[in-house]
């Protein structure tokens, strides 16, 4: 039936026209049709009529030009006026008056009224039979009618109800014109398409991974979820369910979806194809797919980040239908961030990261990429949560950054991906956070190393054949657990003040002028700490003489009244530089 007319005035509307009730109708079968659009009203007679039918249509007739009804009806009497002579039909009439009931209910009208009277006493048991088996409804009139009565107000009422999809179909096409010259994100599309058809709205890409939804009843994701889980198969969707296909140009990028709701005027499925291609012109103008791919990830680690899931169930439907799967995976949080002058735009950093880190997680890994929010991370920061197989060698737990395969895998893919202009101090660093087998811990990972930033003591940098340096740092938070704790509890006033009390001598010392004022009492303890049990690299790391160094670390102890060969001291000072250094 065609959406544009839909919805129609049903089977139930037109036998409540008082036009049809003057006729006494009762109704003989076909009750589980009467909610089957109407969407013309027809009088037939003669044979020849079915063929003049094209469906959905409220067919009208007394049987008139029909078959010899005698003998065919369900009772025994003839009809009044009947020859009596005449008890039963010939097989031939009989084959005909079957061939013509085939014929009719072929032609799937969405009811029949059957007016009785001197011809036909009851409706012909073919009849009856043929619309029982279909579910057309057929009803009988005991009493005679006009019949172009009703064909004038059924039509009046299919006139209506076209003239207000139309209408509607308008209204909705205008509001769609309208986003599309706003330039209104892919989000904000979905949610007024749902807020049009009163029901949750989602839009998948070609590989079933969700892009947008609707509401925050994220349990519709549950069947993308499964999808993915199944191996990119379609999602099995409940009944009442609406699908259309994103597609342009013969290019199919995705699936709009929207879930059983109450009816529109321009049809439910009219809506959806009218967003549909309203998505895949705005797709048109991103040939790379970037916006969706962005946006999906985006409203992923949003709503993980901000809490807004009601357990880790619904939490796993979530990241599994963004294409993240996560039961039987081994997950990470990282970080990735750009440091130091790129030499040309950001978008282009961030873009040149994004890609370098999926090809790095790619094949068998998976990833959720996305700018870090304001206040969340600092500047440059790309936020990932990454999923992995079991036993995959880049979800290690490795304690020695500058070998871990996820950074030589990124590292590979940057050497690939840099403009030659790339000034040379440029690099990238990447943090990656506590391994993880369930989705809370996996935020938690991401929190933690979101929060700690580029911790600046203990990073290394990932290293090629021949010891060659590349442009990629690495740190691991399991190999600076402290670090990474302290780190995140940064801005905590009672750690602040920890820190400024403990360092406050060195601090103030570094800041004097004169003779033994050499300013740098801070910055050797920090290579002091990072190698405790050997002074002569703390001395090398700190770019002085032993002599030198040792000196400097004696005045550093008169000035905390504190041995720094103290296991206790050692530990309280770590926690305090890495206090002062994140403040």
């Amino acid at each position: 039936m065609n959406a544009l007319a839909s919805p129609l005035p049903s089977v139930r509307d037109v036998l409540g026209l008082a036009e049809l009730t003057a006729g006494a109708p009762e109704l003989v079968t076909g009750e589980v049709g009467l909610d089957r659009g109407v969407r013309w009203a027809h009088v037939v007679a003669g044979s020849d009529a079915p063929a003049l039918l094209d469906g959905g249509e409220l067919v009208l007739t007394t049987g008139a030009g029909w078959p010899d009804p005698v003998g065919l009806g369900r009772g025994e009497a003839s009809p009044a006026g009947a020859d009596p002579s005449r008890t039963t039909s010939s097989p031939e009439q009989a084959a005909a008056l079957d061939a013509l009931v085939t014929a009719l209910v072929d032609a799937d009208p969405a009811a029949i009224v059957f007016e009785l009277g001197a011809r036909f006493g009851e409706a012909p048991a073919p009849l009856v039979a043929a619309c029982g088996e279909r579910g057309i409804p057929l009803i009988v009139l005991h009493r005679v009618v006009r019949f172009v009565q009703i064909t004038q107000r059924v039509h009046q009422r299919v006139l209506a109800a076209q003239n207000e999809a139309l209408e509607a179909r308008a209204e909705v096409h205008a509001m769609l014109t309208e986003l599309g010259l706003n330039r209104s994100p892919v989000d904000y599309v979905v949610d007024r398409i749902a807020a049009t058809l009163g029901a949750p709205v989602v839009l998948e890409d070609a590989g079933h991974r969700v892009v947008a939804w609707s509401g925050s009843d994220a349990t519709v994701l549950d069947h993308w979820a499964g999808a993915q889980a199944a191996g990119d198969s379609d999602p099995s969707l409940p009944a009442g369910t609406t699908r259309v296909p994103v597609e342009a140009q013969g290019n199919r990028w995705g699936w709009l979806t929207a879930f059983d709701g109450p009816p529109h005027a321009a049809g439910r499925e009219t809506v959806l194809e009218l967003g549909a291609f309203a998505l895949a012109l705005a797709r048109l103008a991103d040939p790379d797919g970037e916006t969706w791919l962005d946006l999906s990830s985006k409203r992923l680690l949003d709503a993980a980040l901000s809490g807004r899931f009601s357990g880790e169930r619904e939490l796993s439907a979530q990241l599994a239908s963004g294409g993240l799967p996560v039961e039987g995976r081994a997950l990470i949080g990282a970080t990735l961030t750009g440091a130091g002058d790129f030499g040309s735009h950001e978008s282009l950093e961030a873009a040149i990261l994004s890609t370098a880190l999926r090809r790095a997680v790619a094949p068998e890994g998976r990833v959720l990429l996305a700018p870090a929010p304001e206040g969340v991370a600092g500047p440059r920061t790309l936020l990932a949560l990454l999923s992995f197989p079991q036993n995959d060698p880049r979800a290690s737990a490795s304690l020695t950054p500058a070998t871990h395969p996820l950074a030589e895998r990124l590292a590979h893919e940057l050497t690939m991906m840099l403009p030659e202009p790339t000034p040379a101090s440029w690099h990238a660093h990447l943090s990656i956070g506590v391994g993880a087998s369930r989705p809370r811990a996996l935020i938690a990972s991401l929190e933690r190393v979101a929060a700690a930033g580029a911790v600046p003591v203990g990073g290394a940098r990932v290293r090629q054949a021949g010891n060659a340096a590349t442009r990629v740092t690495v740190q691991l938070a399991e190999a600076r657990p402290l670090a990474y704790l302290v780190r995140g509890l940064a801005g905590v006033p009672e750690l602040e003040e920890f820190a400024a009390v403990a360092l406050g001598p060195l601090v103030e010392h570094d800041a004097g002028a004169g003779a033994g004022h050499s300013g740098d009492l801070v910055r050797v303890l920090a290579a002091y700490l990072a190698h405790p049990t050997n002074r002569s690299l703390a001395a090398q790391r700190a770019r002085l003489s032993r002599s030198v160094f040792y000196q400097r670390i004696a005045l550093i102890e008169e000035l905390l009244g504190a041995d720094l060969a103290d296991g206790e001291t050692i530990a309280a000072l770590t926690v305090a530089l890495l206090a002062r250094d994140r403040a």
